[in-house]
């Protein structure tokens, strides 16, 4: 990767992964894009194009006229949000991975695209989930996903575009608000905790899903993209993760800079029965045998990581 457009940049993972794309590879080298412009964000006052990913043609002309040589495509609806409205969430997400990838197929470029654990349903194995298994997804983030996932392979096998991809887990950062997912609770919660000493989770007690921090996310999406292709087994839909929790764990792991911080329930149908389809437990074994994924944070240091950023937020009136 030389030349980077991330598309959907002002979303949950890709601020944080412009941001480390830059330090990375430069500041002139990677241009973020999204269909609003950033403001109260750390891309704000830089290098930004405002796209649209359903407009293919403007999709083309940016990523010619930056001469990328990689398109990261972000821009999509979560869970939660696409219930609301499956139809947009269809022409969002199904509408503007085509886009992608057909702008990386005009213009030979490298492709990334997340895939989720979502892309998993009711039908498939709770425990230590494997990467190949049976994906009979009941919501429409869902349906986009597993989509989305064989759409990437079809680009690769067919026109041999460069297509990589990963299965995250709910990511959890304190640079973002959550966007609609169906995992931030665990989002939620550190930020209640520090503002007001409790919370009220949407998500019902001793329901696991899959979790893992923001940076070893970034750090995955990157480690991929930089692999020797040649010795890729399979090309997108990589199962990652670091933990396992519910609820309860996630306070205890608070309790131990806030021993008063009460937990309460008010369960929200819609994401618990989404939350309720999902894994309880994944296996990243190919990631890790494939290309070297690695998760560094444990759930004590990202809580930890957590609280102390809020803490310093909270101090600096942001």
């Amino acid at each position: 990767m030389e030349r980077i457009i991330v598309t959907g940049a002002l979303g949950q993972i890709g601020t944080e992964l412009t941001v480390k794309l830059r330090e990375i590879y430069g500041e002139d080298n990677v241009l973020p894009t999204d269909i609003k412009e950033p403001v109260d964000s750390p891309l704000e006052g830089k290098a930004f194009e405002i796209l649209d990913v359903t407009d293919r043609e403007a999709m083309e002309r940016i990523a010619r006229e930056f001469k990328a040589d990689t398109i990261m495509h972000l821009a999509a609806l979560l869970s939660a949000t696409c219930e609301k409205d499956p139809m947009l969430a269809w022409n969002i997400n199904m509408g503007g991975l085509v886009n992608a990838l057909e702008t990386a197929r005009a213009l030979d470029m490298q492709f990334f695209t997340p895939s989720s654990i979502g892309a998993f349903g009711p039908e498939t194995p709770k425990e230590n989930t494997p990467q190949t298994t049976i994906q009979r997804p009941t919501t429409m983030y869902g349906v986009n996903k597993v989509s989305g996932e064989l759409l990437c392979d079809y680009y690769f096998e067919k026109f041999g575009v460069d297509t990589r991809g990963v299965r995250f887990p709910g990511l959890i950062s304190h640079v973002r608000e959550p966007g609609g997912g169906t995992t931030d609770y665990a989002v939620e919660i550190y930020f209640e905790a520090v503002k007001n000493g409790k919370y009220t989770s949407f998500i019902g007690k001793d329901t696991f899903m899959d979790m893992m921090y923001m940076d070893d996310a970034i750090q995955a999406i990157i480690d991929l993209m930089e692999a020797d292709g040649s010795k890729l087994e399979d090309r997108n839909a990589f199962n990652v993760t670091n933990m396992s929790l519910e609820p309860e764990m996630v306070a205890a792991s608070i309790r131990r800079h806030y021993p008063d911080f009460e937990l309460n329930y008010d369960v929200d149908p819609v994401r618990q029965g989404i939350a309720e389809s999902w894994p309880d437990s994944i296996d990243a074994s190919e990631a890790k045998r494939q290309w070297g994924f690695n998760a560094a944070f444990d759930l004590d240091k990202m809580t930890d990581t957590m609280i102390e950023a809020i803490q310093s937020k909270n101090r600096a009136g942001n």
